[in-house]
């Protein structure tokens, strides 16, 4: 889908950041949005899909649970 978005679980990714999760939100809904940066009138629903997308991207990662290989 968006090929800028990386794998922000193990083991392709182990030191995963608050701004990593912030910015594969941020390309999710630029590319869903069709917008790179919304006109104002949009920038507040914009902003709030952002956070929301972080927040449960957040949830996700904090939940799955990453087996070791066999």
């Amino acid at each position: 889908m968006c090929r800028s978005i990386k794998t922000l679980r193990p083991p392709y990714t182990e030191d995963v950041t608050e701004e990593d999760v912030r910015a594969a939100a941020l390309q999710y809904v630029r590319k869903i949005s069709g917008f790179r940066a919304p006109a104002a009138h949009n920038a507040e629903a914009f902003d709030r899909a952002v956070e929301a997308i972080t927040r449960a991207s957040e949830e996700l990662l904090g939940a799955l649970q990453v087996r070791g290989s066999r």
